[in-house]
């Protein structure tokens, strides 16, 4: 076991929700309270998640200021407390955006395999306040990170840190809901929304199987890279006539990585065929979705709910799948020292489709 003292908790600290434009400062933060439960991690690499821009401005609720955003991270462990025996000092691991929920016996989600949606001690990799005086959770904008073990995961020799970072939280957001509501042979599954998450979507969609693939945004200028991601068709809702009508019926399922309150939502509902599902996994500023027309649902025994990211043993089977199909996101790498720049670029949409960053301390572990 390393003992902390030959290294420093610094990072990107969002003061205020004028961060979102630049202006995060480079500083020392305090770690939560160190436990024989967690693990520290050298940082080499963090993508940057739709999720830090929202809660770098308070989009989702006040945030705890100030924070370090970043919940897809790869690293070294270099501390590893006794209770852990999955990781050992010199692995290469990764977190994602959950660092610690309640594992009790009697909690119906940790019990059951679903911690993300723990009830009683779920904290996020950044932003979250440890109860009995821990502290304050720290995200991966920084060169240091500290989360329990539970959720820290070693990471299979077959993948690129840079590329698997972001499947810490975009990939997993993706592959937990195609996986638990029946993507594989003989089904057709939409993907709205071509970007950091719904590329994801299009590539592991294919690496479970489906049938077809159909990308699906409001404009064509995506449609090229998502047939490069192996998606079988497009769909370019604002420049093609009729869309509802030439594809109403056609998907089992479809992931809505959209999160704007005025989407077309009851014309995505109508593309599903009878007792087909659409799940939800963009989150609206506020949380807002349009209304739904109840006969949408009713008339087509249709399904509507949400998913989170997944839990530790979805994210396990997610990474060996990556690994076993060679499964390469899109990724755009920036130095760490350009983060306020590349949080700006990720608010423009630039992003083709996720962007890493790299620590210039430790990003050739």
């Amino acid at each position: 076991m390393a003992a902390q003292g030959s290294y420093k908790f610094e990072g990107w600290l969002g003061k205020s929700p004028d961060a979102i434009n630049g202006k995060m400062e480079w500083g020392a933060f305090e770690p939560k309270k160190w436990t024989e439960d967690d693990v520290d991690i050298e940082i080499s690499h963090c993508g940057i998640c739709g999720s830090d821009l929202h809660m770098l401005k308070s989009g989702w609720g006040p945030t705890p200021y100030p924070c370090v955003v970043g919940h897809e991270i790869v690293g070294k462990a270099v501390r590893v407390g006794a209770n852990v025996k999955h990781v050992k000092v010199g692995d290469r691991v990764g977190v994602g955006a959950q660092a610690k929920t309640c594992q009790k016996s009697t909690c119906p989600e940790c019990s059951n395999g679903l911690e993300t949606y723990c009830r009683e001690g779920l904290i996020n990799t950044y932003g979250s306040i440890y109860p009995d005086g821990e502290g304050k959770s720290y995200g991966g904008y920084a060169d240091y990170n500290r989360t329990n073990g539970h959720w820290v995961f070693k990471i299979p020799d077959e993948l690129d840190s840079a590329l698997v970072a972001p499947m810490m939280c975009g990939g997993i957001t993706m592959y937990s809901p195609l996986k638990q509501n029946g993507c594989g042979p003989g089904k057709t599954v939409g993907i709205i929304g071509v970007g950091g998450l719904g590329h994801f979507g299009i590539l592991f969609a294919k690496a479970l199987g489906a049938d077809r693939v159909i990308g699906i945004s409001r404009k064509a200028d995506k449609r090229e890279d998502a047939l490069k991601l192996g998606a079988d068709e497009y769909i370019a809702t604002d420049e093609e006539k009729d869309w509802v009508k030439k594809h109403q019926r056609r998907m089992d399922l479809i992931i809505s990585t959209v999160s704007h309150s005025k989407m077309p939502l009851n014309d995505y509902l109508a593309l599903l065929k009878v007792r087909g599902t659409l799940i939800q996994v963009g989150a609206p500023d506020g949380g807002e979705l349009p209304a739904v027309n109840a006969f949408q649902l009713i008339s087509n025994g249709a399904k509507l709910g949400g998913s989170a990211t997944g839990s530790p043993w979805e994210i396990r089977e997610m990474l060996q799948l990556a690994a076993d199909k060679k499964i390469k996101p899109w990724v755009q790498e920036r130095p760490l020292k350009e983060a306020n720049q590349a949080v700006i670029d990720m608010e423009e949409g630039k992003a083709r489709y996720r962007y890493v960053l790299v620590n210039e301390n430790f990003g050739k572990h």
